[in-house]
């Protein structure tokens, strides 16, 4: 009975988060407390939520840290240089415009926020495409791989997930994962090589100031395909990025408007710090070391170098109120289903549905693949990250297929890692908003993103999953 009340936790959860009956957070309250009283364990339903948000506090201090932290160095023009000099390494080639945008949505996707990073780089390569003519599907499909495997980031999402479903440490799970990450993201950037000189080929090269020439083109969707998209982009028409917050950035009533309708980094924002620059930058690049190295616990790390990026750049108590303010948003989404997911883990761990529900997935699993269950893993993680929300993959089915290779010898950070692997696909998912403000941004059909993306993010997948067996870390 068990068994069955679990599974159907799940497929309640996972239902009406993706048909959008619930948020993913009350799913995460509402669905296990009505079950645990169906396995008639109610009374302890308080214990269950007290253990989670115990365990489950440090994952939750590191992305809200996180968030305000690189929020704030993006507040403070950190990486406005690095916008820039991509653009200027860009000029007017194809090959070059192509690798730049992998390079700049993987910097930028250090904060860890998905429509953040599509806004800053489309907004920053959006008029060299349209003035060259180049397919705005190579954009937008190279943007969303970058940001896939840089979601795998400890306060990206997926890895605090996976830590808090299984009750490990995020650093244990990511940062023996680097190596193989890094073998992914250079496959991103080779595949960015190749469909830029493709462009190059089909487009030749004009200097800078011959694509900036006004002029009336049509949008190529090179490699997608024919016919009509599914329709699902949004026209976010003319829209200058601002980083005063985390949000998507939407304006449905703004007019359309050709070319140069986007800005990047306002050059003239109040929160400009340049005479901090070269502090911030060491500060950000030491916080990254101590990270990697382990000197302190990530939270800590997060909490530490918050706390000193804005006393040092916002040191007056009212500016510091509103940069904090300014990320709010993001703290409370992120932060807030950490904590829900504190009852629907507790639910299913307490009351024993995990287990009965591992049992018998080992017994329908052959013998022969007990061992590989972190392969096994790390293959589903593809289909059922694209197919459902990260919520519901990490918190309803990863659990359950920890147990199953828990009893096979699969220790639960190999689990963890595995899971992680089918991110560059996930970020083009239906199911996620940010790859909607992509697509309206680029004015590209959702249907031709995604014909042009999956072949090439599933790849990225594959050779993430494959380096992490060649290393052993999976």
């Amino acid at each position: 009975m068990l068994t069955i009340l679990g599974f159907t936790m799940i497929a309640t959860f996972l239902v009406l988060i993706m048909l959008k009956k619930m948020s993913p957070i009350a799913a995460l309250v509402l669905i296990p407390a009505l079950f645990c009283v169906f396995v008639g364990k109610g009374a302890k339903l308080g214990d269950y939520v007290i253990d989670g948000v115990t365990s489950l506090a440090p994952t939750a201090a590191m992305l809200m840290f996180a968030i305000v932290y690189f929020g704030v160095m993006i507040d403070v023009g950190l990486f406005d240089p690095i916008v820039r000099g991509i653009l200027k390494f860009c000029k007017a080639d194809p090959l070059r415009i192509v690798v730049g945008t992998a390079v700049l949505a993987a910097i930028v996707s250090l904060d860890g926020d998905g429509s953040t990073t599509f806004m800053i780089t489309v907004s920053a390569m959006y008029p060299l495409y349209k003035r060259l003519k180049m397919s705005l599907v190579v954009m937008t499909g190279v943007a969303a791989m970058a940001n896939g495997v840089m979601n795998t980031l400890p306060w990206g999402g997926p890895t605090a997930r996976a830590a808090t479903a299984l009750k490990l440490d995020a650093s244990d799970i990511f940062v023996p994962m680097i190596p193989a990450l890094a073998v992914g993201l250079l496959g991103v950037f080779v595949l960015s090589y190749v469909l830029g000189r493709r462009e190059r080929t089909r487009l030749g090269v004009l200097t800078l100031d011959e694509a900036l020439e006004p002029q009336e083109t049509e949008t190529v969707l090179v490699g997608a395909g024919s016919g009509a998209g599914s329709g699902g982009s949004v026209d976010l028409g003319k829209k200058a990025v601002s980083t005063g917050g985390s949000g998507s950035g939407t304006d449905a009533d703004a007019p359309e408007e050709e070319d140069d309708g986007f800005t990047v980094l306002d050059p003239n924002r109040a929160t400009l710090r340049p005479k901090l620059y070269w502090f911030n930058a060491l500060l950000t690049l030491t916080l990254l070391t101590a990270m990697i190295m382990e000197w302190l616990p990530i939270p800590v790390l997060f909490l530490l170098g918050a706390a000193l990026a804005l006393t040092v750049n916002f040191p007056h108590m009212p500016d510091q109120k509103a940069r904090l303010g300014a990320h709010a948003e993001n703290v409370l989404n992120v932060s807030g289903m950490v904590f829900a997911a504190a009852v629907f883990t507790g639910v299913l761990q307490g009351t024993g549905m995990v287990d009965h529900m591992a049992t018998w997935l080992v017994d329908i699993i052959p013998a022969s693949m007990g061992p590989h269950m972190a392969l096994v893993t790390g293959v589903l993680s593809l289909p059922l990250t694209y197919f459902m929300s990260n919520d519901g993959f990490y918190f309803g089915v990863l659990p359950v297929l920890a147990e199953a290779g828990a009893a096979h010898g699969v220790t639960p950070l190999e689990m963890a890692r595995a899971s992680l692997v089918g991110q560059p696909l996930h970020m083009s998912s239906p199911l996620v908003p940010a790859v909607y403000v992509l697509v309206g941004m680029a004015k590209v059909e959702f249907g031709d993103h995604t014909r042009f993306v999956v072949k090439w993010a599933a790849l990225t997948c594959l050779i993430i999953l494959g380096a992490g067996l060649l290393f052993g870390i999976i």
